[in-house]
């Protein structure tokens, strides 16, 4: 997962997942504009096995952290912003390690099939990137929300699945076709607000978000205490 090598930034003229827009307006009489990026919606799911009583979450390396990661410890070599000779950005500056640009996240994916529901979706993307085959009627919705509000704007809807070690099919690891390269994690119930709180440890606001809601909605139910 970490054997990164050969980068190289140049400018994106077109993407399959991203769009940039620049749209003008008024508000209150004064004219304004914003720059924005269309994307897809997604959906992503706490994963919770009651086998073990642990968190089921996945480990992936994310360019763009790994970017801002460089971006930071390099301030003063703008060849990381736009980079389109051939040179690699190696050759101009230390990169960090890669493992700045791992991060742990919740099982998720893009809605991009129109012809599946968003449970349907979520029951794929759990199967793919961590193994377990959930019954679409076992997702139970957590609620929705906006993400990159002032990127994007896309919503994404939260799930939650209980797991046995009997829905363990397979491996996970998301699809190799799709460049996917997935690790799957346990985080142990009684660790979990602890590495909630780890700032040391790099994890999406989902991630968090959902740990603390399993705190309050289902933890009673497991009578083990999550405290930090």
């Amino acid at each position: 997962m970490e054997q990164i090598s050969n980068i190289q930034v140049v400018s994106c003229s077109s993407s399959n997942y991203l769009k940039p827009f620049r749209v003008h307006y008024s508000q209150n009489g004064t004219k304004k504009y914003w720059d924005f990026m269309r994307t897809h919606d997604s959906v992503s799911v706490l994963i919770f096995n009651t086998t073990c009583h642990c968190f089921i979450l996945v480990k992936q390396f994310r360019p763009a952290v790994y970017m801002c990661e460089w971006e930071k410890s390099n301030p003063q070599h703008p060849e990381v912003e736009a980079n389109e000779g051939d040179e690699t950005l190696e050759n101009q500056s230390e990169p960090p390690p890669a493992s700045a640009g791992v991060t742990y996240e919740l099982c998720a994916g893009l809605v991009d099939k129109p012809d599946l529901s968003l449970e349907e979706i979520a029951k794929q993307e759990i199967l793919e990137e961590c193994g377990y085959d959930v019954p679409v009627s076992k997702l139970r919705k957590i609620t929705s929300y906006r993400s990159g509000v002032g990127v994007t704007g896309a919503k994404q809807t939260m799930f939650y699945a209980e797991v046995s070690d009997e829905n363990c099919v397979g491996e996970g690891g998301g699809e190799p076709k799709e460049g996917e390269l997935i690790e799957v994690v346990k985080i142990p119930l009684q660790e979990a607000m602890n590495f909630a709180y780890d700032e040391s440890i790099s994890k999406t606001v989902g991630v968090i978000f959902s740990f603390m809601w399993f705190h309050s909605h289902m933890a009673p139910k497991y009578k083990i205490s999550t405290n930090v």
